[in-house]
């Protein structure tokens, strides 16, 4: 489905609830299935979370994880440790295509059995669950935290717990924190010293223990966007959000004062005002640790007119799709001066902060931040986004949401 997106009114004061964070279900779903006494509320009901529960709850012995890195990541984990149980983990032909290789290599260190089924190094595997005595591992980690966070969250599973030394420059550092948080939150003692993680070994607890999952930062990145591309004194509040969030993307409070947005936290909730025009000509961001608002901020920059370097950006390079070469070819559409690297996405400053080109139809490249991220450019222009309906993947609500703030939304 492809929808045309344009704004008729200006946006409107509006309380939107947002489903609770992908990033905080996935793991919380996976140390349930491992300490059942865990009860979770406000789960996501992004098709990832979806996918984690049909597959934690699946019999069969070939488990499709169709889009969702996260769970492919930590479920070749957890099948790695589930004694006599055999499957074949695959996923999508993108899934296919995005390496494991860092993640396998560290679990056959500790024993596991896993085998690539075609190409070396990358989806579809076959596990063979056993039991694992090993408690000590070093990994590569600067490719994905999410490799990290897989073995974190087996860890209080093993007999003898786990030591993990982290080698080289660690990427997305927010995320690691996140996980051993919600270990400790539950009750598993998890510590991280310098480049050395340690994970007590947990004993089945008969005390329920119940975690509320906070709303989604990620989610919440593309109305800063809006509110940033809105005349002064927009105003858009959203809930349920904490002033000390475990998710790294809470930079976003500070990323987007720079750019004339105003963020104030008042019972589980921030209100988003366009509180002045921004006077910078240019910015650089190092977001290493937030590369999944890079999108959305790239295009809220073309929208302001401002100018911006980015960089540590290489984990985008492996997501539903290289990132950076798609946010170059679609902003490229407008009229955007852009170049990127391996890591980094410079966007050169033009003399008119409307976009250039009008009615531009944007691609998504079955990456749900790609139809976001642009969405809030039909505040400028009308725009058309092809494949809409890949929002689901951590959002279904979007298009819905957005229509409560004064958006227009035409099916094609």
């Amino acid at each position: 489905m492809d929808i045309k997106l344009s704004l008729i009114k200006v946006i409107r004061t509006e309380r939107l609830t947002l489903s609770g964070s992908k990033s905080e279900t996935n793991r919380l779903l996976l140390l349930q299935a491992l300490f059942p006494e865990i009860a979770i509320k406000n789960i996501s009901d992004s098709d990832d979370s979806t996918v984690m529960q049909q597959a934690l709850n699946s019999s069969s012995n070939v488990i499709d994880v169709h889009h969702a890195g996260t769970t492919m990541r930590f479920l070749t984990a957890y099948y790695a440790i589930q004694e006599g149980r055999g499957v074949t983990l695959t996923g999508s032909k993108r899934m296919q295509q995005r390496p494991i290789g860092v993640l396998v290599e560290a679990l056959r260190n500790l024993g596991a059995d896993i085998t690539y089924i075609e190409k070396e190094g990358y989806p579809p595997l076959k596990i063979t669950g056993k039991k694992i005595t090993k408690s000590k591992v070093s990994i590569n980690a600067n490719v994905s935290s999410q490799y990290i966070t897989a073995l974190l969250l087996i860890a209080p599973k093993l007999e003898n717990g786990l030591e993990i030394t982290l080698q080289g420059e660690v990427t997305s550092l927010p995320y690691i924190k996140m996980t051993l948080a919600l270990l400790n939150e539950t009750e598993i003692k998890a510590s991280m010293d310098r480049n050395v993680i340690k994970v007590q070994p947990k004993t089945k607890n008969k005390i329920p223990i119940s975690l509320i999952v906070e709303s989604d930062w990620s989610s919440a990145s593309y109305f800063y966007a809006i509110v940033a591309l809105s005349p002064l004194g927009s105003m858009l509040t959203l809930s349920s959000f904490k002033e000390k969030s475990l998710q790294g993307d809470t930079a976003l409070v500070d990323i987007y004062d720079h750019l004339g947005v105003t963020t104030t936290f008042i019972d589980n909730a921030i209100t988003l005002r366009k509180a002045s025009v921004h006077e910078l000509s240019t910015i650089n961001l190092a977001l290493n640790n937030t590369p999944d608002i890079a999108q959305t901020i790239a295009v809220t920059c073309f929208g302001l007119g401002i100018e911006c370097h980015l960089t540590g950006l290489h984990t985008l390079k492996i997501k539903e799709t290289d990132r950076l070469e798609a946010l170059k070819t679609e902003l490229k559409k407008f009229g955007a001066k852009i170049t990127v690297t391996h890591d980094s996405l410079t966007l050169k400053k033009f003399m008119d902060s409307l976009p250039v080109n009008k009615e531009v139809t944007v691609a998504t490249y079955n990456d749900h931040r790609m139809a976001m991220a642009f969405a809030p450019l039909a505040l400028k222009t009308p725009i058309i986004i092809q494949d809409a309906e890949v929002v689901s993947k951590s959002y279904p609500a979007f298009w819905d949401d957005l229509k409560k703030v004064g958006f227009t939304i035409n099916r094609l």
